[in-house]
């Protein structure tokens, strides 16, 4: 069983969450999906065992021996890639979408077109299971594609080990690397907060999943710094038919966990912030 969980924005507590649904079973593959911006890796630390380079796409480089200085490669950009510093033509690797065009029009062949083979994704162990994780370099591109590697990856773990459950990690949005996220998994947790961004970026999650017809249940945490909005959000979603299958209150211990590099559920096990998460969990499983 697949089971993802995803957030219209940031901040929401989605990673916590997760992490402490990884560790409230033996046997599990935790899957990462968040490229851009990976952080369960730093909190469970997993032994590592495989590694592999991800092409995100392609990028110019000069070579500064051949190039002339002309500046035709600048004046054709229309990424504004390309400019002299100290008389030198450079690439802005950042800038660069990789389009070749200026390697075509340079008249001394100066400029080749290499791989951007930056980002990685790494699978291995951790203390409940197996976990694969993908990390995007700063300014390659291709996230959903990587997202991709990393579901297939851990579906092929996950069947090779015989391991049931894979908990997945998404990116927070509703863009390209959550839609490869979400799209066949067998369950999508959203994860929102009792804010006015959070209602608003929660009902364009729920039409993505609707577009997928994907079985969705929402939690909302830290319902108690705000009732009146979390009234709000559970009416709306009983109106869309919805199930809110969690309603976890703001507690100083989860960012304890963190620091301490744990999860909730391992870092404070008998603590009722715990125990609400043992149960929204055992809801989620049983679908």
């Amino acid at each position: 069983m697949e089971i993802a969980i995803i957030s219209g924005k940031g901040g929401t507590g989605k990673s916590s969450i997760s992490a402490a649904f990884a560790t409230l079973q033996n046997e599990i593959v935790l899957a990462d999906c968040d490229v851009d911006a990976a952080n369960l890796y730093l909190l469970f630390n997993p032994v590592c065992d495989e590694e592999y380079a991800f092409v995100s796409g392609q990028k110019a480089v000069i070579n500064q021996e051949k190039c002339d200085s002309c500046g035709a490669c600048i004046d054709y950009c229309r990424f504004d890639a390309i400019v002299e510093k100290n008389h030198k033509v450079t690439v802005l690797e950042t800038l660069c979408d990789g389009c070749i065009l200026c390697s075509r029009i340079c008249p001394f062949e100066a400029i080749n077109i290499v791989n951007e083979d930056k980002s990685r994704m790494y699978a291995g162990y951790f203390q409940n299971g197996r976990m694969v994780y993908g990390r995007l370099a700063p300014g390659e591109e291709n996230s959903g594609r990587l997202v991709n590697l990393v579901r297939e990856k851990a579906k092929t773990i996950a069947k090779e080990a015989g391991i049931k459950n894979i908990i997945i990690d998404g990116p927070p949005g509703i863009g390209c690397p959550v839609i490869s996220t979400i799209t066949g998994v067998d369950i999508v947790v959203i994860v929102t907060e009792p804010t006015l961004s959070g209602l608003h970026d929660l009902k364009r999650t729920l039409e993505i999943t609707a577009g997928f017809t994907l079985h969705t249940n929402v939690i909302i945490n830290k319902f108690d710094i705000n009732p009146d909005m979390t009234s709000r959000i559970e009416t709306y979603c009983n109106q869309t038919g919805i199930q809110v299958i969690g309603k976890l209150p703001f507690d100083p211990l989860i960012v304890e966990a963190m620091v301490n590099c744990q999860s909730i559920t391992d870092y404070a096990p008998d603590s009722d912030i715990s125990s609400l998460l043992k149960n929204t969990y055992s809801k989620i499983i049983t679908v």
